[in-house]
């Protein structure tokens, strides 16, 4: 009698749901769960080309029923008959090398103004396929739109925030309005360019990275790293780690940034303002003792704040602390630091950084410097960016608005009265300065002013021991 055998396919179906891939058929695949509701294997956005990578290995047949809806898009290539001719430099070539190699997966960190939008550009036209760029803010989505206009000059660059919603072949989004589309657009781009990566990282932000199904995807940032250690995740949300990495000194010794120099200047704060923080400050401490609490690892402050939702000590401790910082950060002695700084520099083109906009406002009053904070409106603001860069204002007065998300026009010298410990803004701010200068030997410099006998000494302590971290680490791995 005849043995009948019977062959078992192993085949699966693939198709894009809602920010998800739903999988049907008789094969368990890696990446996945069980979704009760289907009774089907369903995995994030993201894992979509994990996937087929693993049903190619493992010889799986499977139908791909258009789980890459993309949008249909023209041979993207830089018109060069229009004289946009990319010349790429040698760090921007091995960042892109680097990129190619890593399947176009993964994170480049160059310093603010080393050329980051520029490998974009060229990441656009490497893919040659529908691409996404997400930025923070609407003055980057402005931003990028204009440079991607100019070097795609047939091609309608799409916008997608700021009360535009035009989605094209290459279209700039803002964080937010991918958020809120991300479930609906996941499928239709090849590319997703992270602009200022670091934000992606925040519980909203990172579900844009889950639900999207792009291929390929390239992060882009000068400060990778953040304080709440969450750009651990990076690699799983673009797809790969850090294929290239450099510091401002090694494009400052190759010209290719102005080298700088960093300088601090301690103040004595006036005797009211002493007494006041001292008073402040002894009610910090005296609240931190009867709550047992020490503040010597990282988290600490983040956990008071937790405990004074519901406790009264917590809350007093937190309101002392922010009023001594306060009385620190804003003392009348910087005022006259600034006013001989600025004499010793007359006609140097400045920036000068605080951290409240109440100190933005009097110091533009008294110097007569036109300032920007969030509330300018988009003209003022244009307005003070394009009398700095043509010379009609030798000094622009910020909070924390040109951070980052603004294209700073060249600076030579950048004064902070007021900031956080924060690495990023610290590192962001010494951007500002670093564009090459018509000398090329020319030195940008950083000036920190800082009340001298306050917690602002070990503020100001964190933030240089952040960027020598940060140096050690580039030197290391280069």
């Amino acid at each position: 009698m005849a043995t009948l055998l019977r062959i078992i396919v192993l085949k699966v179906a693939l198709r894009y749901d809602n920010g998800t891939i739903l999988i049907t058929g008789n094969v368990h695949v890696p990446f996945t769960s069980l979704d009760p509701r289907t009774h089907s294997l369903r995995a994030e956005g993201l894992d979509y080309q994990n996937i087929i990578e693993y049903l190619k290995r493992s010889n799986i047949e499977y139908d791909d029923n258009k789980v890459l809806d993309l949008i249909p898009s023209p041979n993207i290539s830089i018109d060069e008959t229009n004289s946009q001719h990319i010349s790429l430099r040698d760090y921007q070539k091995e960042a892109l090398d680097n990129w190619s190699k890593a399947a176009k997966r993964g994170s480049v960190v160059l310093p603010t103004g080393a050329g980051k939008t520029v490998i974009g550009v060229k990441a656009i036209e490497m893919v040659n396929s529908a691409s996404i760029v997400i930025v923070p803010t609407i003055d980057l989505m402005d931003q990028w739109t204009s440079v991607l206009s100019k070097y795609f000059p047939y091609i309608r660059i799409g916008n997608l925030g700021g009360g535009s919603d035009d989605i094209q072949a290459i279209t700039v989004t803002t964080y937010d309005s991918a958020y809120l589309r991300a479930s609906s657009l996941g499928n239709k781009f090849s590319l997703i360019i992270f602009d200022e990566l670091h934000h992606l990282a925040a519980p909203g932000y990172r579900s844009i990275a889950e639900r999207f199904a792009s291929p390929f995807r390239l992060g882009l940032t000068a400060t990778i790293e953040r304080d709440d250690n969450l750009d651990k995740d990076f690699p799983r949300l673009v797809g790969g780690g850090i294929v290239f990495r450099v510091h401002a000194r090694d494009l400052a010794r190759d010209k290719h940034l102005a080298s700088y120099e960093i300088e601090r200047r301690q103040v004595e704060m006036l005797p009211e303002e002493i007494q006041e923080y001292k008073k402040n400050f002894g009610v910090y401490q005296v609240a931190l003792k009867k709550l047992g609490v020490r503040m010597n690892y990282t988290g600490a402050f983040r956990r008071l704040i937790m405990m004074s939702g519901r406790n009264a000590t917590a809350r007093e401790a937190i309101l002392a602390r922010n009023k001594a910082m306060y009385i620190a950060l804003n003392s009348r002695s910087k005022i006259e630091e600034l006013r001989k700084i600025l004499s010793e520099n007359k006609g140097l083109k400045t920036i000068i950084f605080t951290q409240h906009n109440k100190l933005v406002f009097d110091i533009s009053d008294r110097f007569l410097i036109p300032f920007i904070t969030h509330q300018s409106g988009k003209g003022e603001r244009q307005d003070a960016l394009n009398g700095f860069r043509e010379g009609r204002y030798n000094a622009l007065v910020t909070s924390k608005v040109l951070d980052e998300g603004v294209d700073v026009p060249d600076a030579e010298l950048g004064i902070i009265v007021s900031g956080t410990g924060s690495s990023r803004e610290f590192i962001q701010r010494l951007g500002r300065l670093l564009r090459p200068k018509p000398d090329s030997n020319k030195k940008a410099k950083l000036i920190e002013i800082i009340s001298s006998g306050t917690r602002e000494i070990g503020t100001s302590t964190k933030r240089k021991k952040a960027l020598n971290k940060v140096e050690a680490h580039d030197n290391s791995s280069s």
